[in-house]
């Protein structure tokens, strides 16, 4: 019995670590972004391919998400600083109703479209979790940050240098 328990131990270990640690997948660093067409709340197609050539932002958020709260602000003013720069911010709503999502956008000032995800089919291709989750692409299309959690002014920051230096 004595000899088992290791073996029990280690089997456990190595199923946490498979199920915490990401794979390598669509979403990894380096790695094309995965593309899509959604509606926005103002019944507007947004597509990544369309988009090409920009530096573009994927901010996954919900109504019901405090830190995504504090994140707008930061998210307007990085739009504003970047406007001549064709920075592109697109807030892909997360598990939420679009009527809740219209009034979030509302009443926190934001100045970029945000689009519902009939299915969640396009934060299940990004492997999203839960919300605040944030992608900067650059213009070729390709990941070059993945913000986990609610971002800072400081992170926010050094997200917007990795796409903005590659354009």
């Amino acid at each position: 019995m004595a000899a088992v328990l290791p073996l029990v131990l280690l089997g456990l270990i190595v199923a946490v670590l498979a199920w915490c640690v990401p794979a390598p997948g669509a979403t990894t660093v380096g790695s094309e972004a995965p593309g899509f067409t959604l509606v926005d709340l103002d019944g507007n197609p947004i597509s990544l391919a369309g988009l090409r050539g920009r530096p573009v932002v994927v901010n996954f958020w919900a109504s019901w998400c405090g830190p995504c709260v504090e994140e707008f602000p930061l998210l307007r003013r990085a739009v504003e600083r970047h406007a001549a720069d064709g920075l592109f911010v697109i807030g892909i709503v997360f598990q939420d109703r679009s009527t809740a999502a219209r009034e979030f956008m509302e009443r926190n000032g934001a100045t970029w479209p945000a689009a519902m995800d009939p299915g969640g089919r396009v934060a299940e291709a990004y492997e999203i979790l839960g919300p605040p989750e944030t992608f900067f692409i650059d213009g070729a299309g390709i990941i070059r940050a993945r913000h986990i959690g609610q971002f800072t002014e400081s992170s926010l920051d050094d997200g917007l240098a990795t796409i903005m230096r590659s354009r």
